[in-house]
């Protein structure tokens, strides 16, 4: 099998971009006065074309294409990126659609946005499938600075706030982790995640001369680097400015992509550099009580902040806050039991889909340039429009972990793989904020179902667009099969071991 082969899901992205690109610069809009429409389905096909190459390499099977090898360690192609790049596509698709509806009714009609959007997944894609620090640093940049473009489309303070904020806590972010790249590969001399892993695996035995204050400090360092693109607590400052003042499909896009290929390239490295015992055990010098002590603080602070918010839009940016601290959890497992990475990927495949969906829906209710975000906008919108408030329920209903949803059962095989891992406590902490999650969810049902608005109150009134209907339905039909059948999904995930 060749190279092209093994590298089509990235290669797909990165050839649209190029074409997007040539597209936006030179082409002429088909159909009314803007490219928007047209350049978001056109990305959305990329990014379809790219999730059928991730089945294609999947069903193959990486370890039995023998190019991966040329590859590595710089690119790591195995099951875990290729299930990461699908779920990376399947994001970046609904957002694409999400923009091609949500930027021509809000006067937006800026087709830079999508290549944009593709150049930036496919460096979430290079990091998810990182296996060496340059690259991983490289792909990190590649992402980021494409969003931080994307936060400040929208050209008012409050966006180019948002944008400014980002761009400089990811630069501080991105230093620490370039700070504690550099102390790794001083002590360890090498770059690659397995020669390093390796080094660290000798510390101790004759002739190793890897020393263990700039290791330790290596490791809090890139723990803190990657926490930011997490948004973990008390990294998470940056969260709620940006995905408030950032155009709704960049919100739904960083919530999902950016967050999926942080996740992923952490597990990595936690599995792989940090894999030595000592360093993955619950004492003193081990990542796990760092992690779960993160983990703790990000489901706490931000469900606890979350049901304070006045704000729909911001809600749900503290709700992705806590969810980061579920998925947290699983990467605690992970030396522990082997479930912990299938419950990380099962967690990050149904989290994709219902958080992207609730952002869709919440583009859908809002129309003629002024969105919804408001709870008081939502009063009585189950009754004038069933149909979308009927949607937002489902995606609701999933995020708070109800089944039959995706949701429910990522949580579910999050805290099973913490209990496996005789982590007790974590488990009930992470069930006990699941119970208090629910409040500010429901505090939306409540508002569409259960009130009637003020009299010449502005109350929220559906788009009318089919991309953004189809992407919603997409997301619905997804969260409901891997409610209705998890066992498939996590026998996959749990194919896709970290090596």
């Amino acid at each position: 099998m060749s190279v092209l082969f093994a590298l089509s899901p990235l290669v797909a992205v990165a050839l649209g971009a190029v074409l997007l690109m040539l597209a936006d610069a030179f082409g002429k809009p088909v159909v009314g006065e803007g490219k928007a429409g047209e350049l978001g389905l056109l990305s959305a096909v990329i990014f379809i074309a790219s999730a059928v190459a991730c089945i294609a390499v999947w069903l193959v099977g990486p370890e039995h294409i023998e190019a991966t090898k040329a590859l590595a360690p710089h690119l790591v192609i195995d099951r875990f990126s290729i299930f990461v790049c699908f779920v990376l596509s399947l994001g970046a698709g609904l957002a694409a659609l999400f923009g091609a509806g949500y930027l021509p009714e809000h006067r937006m009609d800026r087709g830079e946005f999508f290549p944009l959007l593709l150049w930036s997944t496919l460096g979430a894609m290079a990091l998810a499938a990182a296996g060496d620090l340059i690259t991983l640093f490289i792909a990190l940049e590649t992402m980021s600075l494409g969003v931080y473009c994307m936060v400040g489309l929208r050209r008012t303070p409050r966006a180019l706030e948002a944008a400014l904020k980002y761009f400089l806590l990811g630069s501080f972010a991105a230093a620490l982790l370039l700070f504690g790249s550099a102390l790794l590969y001083g002590v360890t001399g090498h770059t690659d995640f397995t020669g390093i892993g390796t080094a660290i695996a000798n510390v101790g035995t004759k002739g190793s001369e890897v020393g263990i204050v700039p290791l330790s400090l290596g490791l809090l360092l890139t723990l803190a680097g990657l926490a930011f693109k997490v948004s973990a607590v008390p990294f998470h400052m940056w969260t709620p400015d940006a995905y408030e003042g950032a155009p709704t499909p960049t919100t739904s896009y960083m919530a999902v992509v950016v967050k999926a290929a942080a996740v992923a390239v952490l597990v990595r490295v936690l599995a792989v550099v940090f894999a030595d015992e000592r360093l993955s055990s619950w004492g003193g010098t081990g990542w796990p009580m760092i992690v779960a002590t993160l983990a703790v603080l990000t489901m706490t602070v931000g469900n606890l902040v979350a049901g304070r918010q006045e704000s729909v839009k911001r809600m749900l940016a503290y709700s992705s806050i806590a969810h980061a601290g579920y998925v947290l959890i699983g990467v605690v497992a992970i030396p522990a039991t082997p479930s912990g990475t299938a419950s990380v990927l099962f967690y990050l495949l149904g989290y994709a889909v219902s958080t992207a969906g609730a952002f869709g829906a919440l583009i859908l209710c809002g129309r003629g340039g002024a969105e919804t975000t408001s709870y008081d906008d939502f009063d009585g919108f189950g009754r004038r429009h069933p149909a979308a408030a009927l949607v937002f329920s489902l995606f609701l209903l999933s995020l708070a972990g109800i089944p039959p949803t995706a949701g429910f059962f990522a949580k579910l095989y999050v805290f099973r793989a913490a209990i496996e891992a005789e982590m007790y406590v974590l488990a009930v902490v992470g069930l006990v904020n699941s119970v208090v999650a629910a409040y500010y969810y429901v505090k939306v049902l409540v508002a569409m179902y259960m009130r009637e608005p003020a009299p010449g109150a502005a109350t929220a009134e559906p788009m009318r667009s089919g991309m953004v209907v189809a992407a919603l339905l997409v997301a619905a039909a997804l969260v409901l099969l891997i409610g209705i059948f998890p066992g498939s999904w996590l026998e996959m995930a749990a194919l896709a071991k970290v090596r």
